[in-house]
């Protein structure tokens, strides 16, 4: 009697063992998803595929470089990843970058807040990385 009751516990331990290996198993990994730089969440695409910012894989233009990212809109973050990756050389970058530095000061100074300051600047990166000229 002993030998049955354990011989029900063991398949009893077998079966949920097998079958919360099967829901482990079922879920999603690493692999292809939204896009490079999958922070940036669905439709910012993050330079993959043809358009603004092919060629820039892996150039992301998010909260963590982008000063006054918290201060826009959606509309108008999308807008600055667009005219970012849309740039062809150095100086017509520094133009932007500093036309939209100067915006977010203005706005956080509105606000009372403080601007973080980048760690690089993007155009020296997009530069290095022969993304523009």
């Amino acid at each position: 009697m002993k030998t049955s009751t354990l011989l029900k516990g063991l398949t009893l331990t077998a079966a949920l063992t097998a079958a919360l290996s099967a829901s482990v198993l079922a879920q999603a990994g690493p692999g292809p998803g939204a896009g490079m730089g999958g922070g940036m969440g669905a439709g910012m695409g993050a330079g993959m595929g043809a358009g603004p910012g092919a060629g820039m894989r892996g150039m992301r233009f998010d909260s963590t470089n982008t000063p006054g990212w918290a201060l826009m809109t959606a509309e108008e973050r999308a807008a600055q990843q667009t005219q970012m990756r849309s740039v062809k050389t150095y100086e017509e970058c520094n133009a932007l970058r500093d036309k939209q530095h100067q915006a977010m000061q203005e706005r956080a100074k509105e606000k009372g807040v403080t601007l973080m300051v980048p760690r690089q600047n993007v155009c020296d990166r997009m530069k290095a990385r022969g993304w523009i000229k």
